[in-house]
């Protein structure tokens, strides 16, 4: 399978995207490169690899969850610029242009 300029073209369109014809020929080569090198890789003997999720291992190095308590309304409303008894008060964006 190669890709050809004129595919290039199109795949172009679809992103909104627009180069010059040098750019599209260097562009056609690079994508079939890429191919050439993925029909290498599915040449490649896998049927004794295991599937994995993660390329390395990991283990979990998060902390516990513990419960806390969090903010009281009050104080995450104390530095607000503008606000009401119980809400942040921001400017109105729906319906402007």
């Amino acid at each position: 399978m190669s890709v050809t300029v004129k595919e290039v073209e199109y795949i172009a369109s679809l992103a909104r995207l627009s180069f010059s014809e040098e750019e599209k020929e260097k562009l056609t080569h690079q994508l079939n490169d890429i191919l050439n090198y993925m029909e290498q890789l599915n040449t490649l003997d896998t049927s004794d690899v295991e599937p994995l999720a993660q390329v390395i291992e990991s283990n979990n190095v998060l902390r516990e969850d513990t419960v806390r308590s969090g903010l009281t309304r009050e104080d995450a409303l104390r530095n607000a610029p503008a606000r009401t008894e119980k809400f942040f008060k921001v400017p109105k964006v729906i319906g402007e242009r």
